[in-house]
């Protein structure tokens, strides 16, 4: 039954006493006598109990999701403070049934769970979508549906605008669609759909949870697969539930088929190309990799791309396809340790111990280089100014930059050098004047 139907039938919102659909005014007057103020007392007594009641939960729980549905960032703007409300005040709405009629709680209780409609729709965009912008859209979309049939219910408007929708229909084929049956159909499909967005953002950050390195993206593909085959049926269900024939859907899944073999075989390799890339873990968030002259660190691994940021700050995004048939250096794949070289030349006279001493020296200097393994030093070639070293040093946290600490560890070298007073020759040129013979 939806949303609509719900509001449109008294029973399902106060099974004793039927909405008043002749008159507003009369609401009012009656919200103004005394015995108001004691429903209103009682709705804030409500209140109490719900924040108290979710405060006391909140607390037993060893940590709480800031993005969680149910609780939320605060204890008021999650999905299970109005909940909690709309349950006590339709328990305290029984009860003062019993020896009065009341009048403030007929109303509080179906505004309460437009508020939870709305809460839950708007909280689980949030979680699936984030910073989408159509999010914004949907939100106010839903809020604005809720509203208005909450406002067609008070004012007892809504059960003849759905008499209304229901003379309006058309034929489709050998069947007939009434406005209201579309209607209907749609806001179930929506509802449908929204719980099949909750639990797959449930699923997910109960996967991404407490994950890092190779499982997380692991989990980062189960998640995703979560997310597909649960919105995938929750479609399925939707439609079910609107009255189409599941069975018209072949000859669509056919021609979608045909699209993907021809017109969308690039976007559907970059789909195949990111499940294998997230279960085979040859490529993890945090490995190091270069790519086509790119280097960087991969944050992200979505379904369709992959994201690798530089050290500079640059954000590549890189067609899945591109990370499985291309040649992919993976500088983290089986340990987190890089190799860097740093080139010096010294003059003839130096003393090679001292010199090669000192490369070491200045290398395990800098906190970021490796002490296991060891730096090495060695000399390497006779060069046309000098004797040529090479200094071979680690270290494992390339995201924090590779270009800072080969500057320091230059730097450290060339101080040793002076204050030993090892000269590190200039290039140097001869030019011979050549005289024409007499």
């Amino acid at each position: 039954m939806t949303f609509l139907a719900t509001l449109a039938t008294p029973s399902l919102v106060n099974p004793s006493t039927p909405m008043p659909t002749q008159d507003i005014g009369q609401w009012f007057a009656q919200l103004a006598t005394p015995k108001s103020l004691l429903e209103l007392a009682v709705l804030v007594l409500c209140a109490a109990l719900a924040w108290g009641f979710l405060w006391l939960m909140r607390r037993s729980l060893a940590q709480v999701d800031s993005k969680s549905i149910l609780f939320g960032k605060q204890l008021v703007d999650g999905v299970l403070f109005p909940l909690l409300l709309l349950c006590f005040a339709y328990i305290a709405r029984a009860v003062l049934l019993r020896t009065a009629e009341v009048h403030l709680l007929h109303i509080a209780v179906p505004v309460l769970l437009a508020l939870v409609m709305i809460r839950m729709g708007v909280k689980v965009l949030q979680a699936a979508f984030k910073e989408s912008p159509v999010v914004r859209f949907l939100e106010r979309t839903i809020s604005w549906v809720v509203w208005l049939a909450l406002v067609l219910w008070i004012s007892g408007l809504l059960p003849l605008v759905l008499q209304e929708m229901e003379q309006i229909s058309w034929k489709v084929g050998g069947s007939a669609i009434s406005l209201r049956a579309m209607l209907e159909g749609a806001l179930t499909a929506g509802a449908v759909l929204l719980l099949a967005l909750w639990v797959a953002s449930a699923v997910e950050s109960k996967l991404l949870r407490h994950a890092s390195g190779g499982e997380l993206s692991l989990r980062k593909a189960a998640s995703n697969a979560v997310r597909a085959v649960l919105i995938f049926v929750g479609l399925l269900l939707s439609l079910s539930m609107v009255g189409l024939d599941l069975t018209a859907l072949s000859v669509l899944g056919g021609a979608v088929g045909v699209g993907i073999g021809l017109g969308l075989q690039k976007l559907a390799s970059n789909y195949v190309s990111g499940f294998v890339i997230l279960t085979e873990r040859s490529m993890r968030i945090g490995d190091f990799v270069r790519l086509d002259n790119f280097e960087g660190r991969i944050t992200d691994i979505k379904t369709r791309y992959t994201v690798i940021r530089s050290g500079s700050g640059r954000e590549s995004i890189v067609p899945n396809e591109m990370m499985v048939t291309n040649r992919v250096e993976n500088l983290t794949f089986s340990d987190t340790l890089i190799s860097q070289q740093t080139l010096l030349s010294v003059g003839y006279d130096s003393d090679v111990a001292l010199v090669s001493r000192l490369l070491i020296e200045a290398a395990l200097a800098q906190t970021r280089v490796k002490a296991e393994p060891a730096p090495v030093a060695a000399l390497t070639a006779f060069g046309a100014n000098g004797l040529e070293f090479t200094l071979n040093y680690w270290i494992t946290d390339p995201e924090n930059g590779q270009l800072n600490i080969r500057s320091d560890v230059n730097t450290a070298i060339l101080t040793a050098m002076r204050n030993h007073n090892i000269d590190i020759p200039l290039p140097q040129q001869v030019v011979h004047d050549a005289k024409p013979r007499v």
